[in-house]
């Protein structure tokens, strides 16, 4: 199936591993162009080899500044932007026990300030294009996970903001939509793995509780769903919150 994305530009935020560098790829698979978006240069570096084509901007998004300056300098590259992929953070175990509010305040940062920073500043152009936003929130939004209340209100306002701007945007015919992963095998998940004594053993009692095939969504089934809503054959689908995740949400665990 042809998407039409054929040399459109997409701003992908963590663009350069897990779920982000799925979106890369396929992008890339499908004649768009991403423009990566992060503060490891390494991780950038390596991905644009691999794909062969796209930019890197390598920029910390914690302030209004610097996402103020990624979205200039994006334009500055391409001379256009058709959509934004708003996906970097990470779970970073700030909880109501064991934080403290300067944790707190910190965590929104890097996990919630910026998907308002970079749509607020891509705006004009996303209205030009007529263009397309995806937010990446996450399973704890809507489940808790225990001990991480930060990243948790943090995926959450990000279903509220993908409603809100569903409808603060329907004049401009800008579609706004969320995925919400569960258990995907991302690098970060990876490494979380590794703190238990056996990795392998932990593994296989997460995945025994994945209704779907009792395995974990990879980044390329993200990916896939991504680059749907990025496309016109999605053109009348906005406000929606898209659980990709072998019914590990809303299915019983028992199945």
């Amino acid at each position: 199936m042809d998407l039409n994305l054929k040399d459109k530009v997409f701003l992908v935020t963590g663009g350069a591993s897990g779920i982000g560098a799925g979106i890369s790829r396929a992008l890339v698979a499908e004649g768009a162009l991403p423009v990566i978006v992060g503060r490891n240069k390494a991780k950038g570096d390596a991905i644009l080899e691999e794909l062969g084509m796209g930019f890197q901007i390598v920029k910390n998004l914690g302030t209004t500044e610097s996402c103020r300056e990624v979205v200039e300098e994006a334009l500055q590259l391409t001379g256009r932007v058709d959509g934004l992929v708003n996906n970097a953070g990470a779970n970073d175990g700030v909880g109501l026990e064991n934080g403290s509010p300067e944790a707190w305040i910190n965590s929104l940062q890097k996990n919630l300030h910026h998907y308002f920073y970079l749509a607020h500043y891509l705006l004009p152009e996303l209205k030009q294009r007529k263009g397309s936003i995806i937010n990446v929130s996450s399973k704890t939004a809507v489940t808790g996970q225990g001990n991480t209340s930060a990243y948790a209100a943090a995926k959450g306002a990000q279903l509220a903001l993908t409603r809100e701007w569903a409808v603060e945007l329907l004049p401009y015919h800008i579609r706004v939509n969320a995925l919400v992963p569960a258990e995907v095998m991302t690098p970060l998940y990876r490494t979380w793995l590794d703190t238990f004594d056996d990795p392998a053993a932990k593994q296989r009692s997460i995945e025994s509780k994945i209704p779907l095939g009792q395995r974990m969504t990879t980044c390329e089934e993200m990916a896939d769903m991504a680059l749907f809503l990025l496309s016109d054959r999605a053109s009348h689908i906005t406000g929606q919150h898209f659980f990709i995740d072998g019914g590990y949400v809303h299915l019983d665990r028992a199945l």
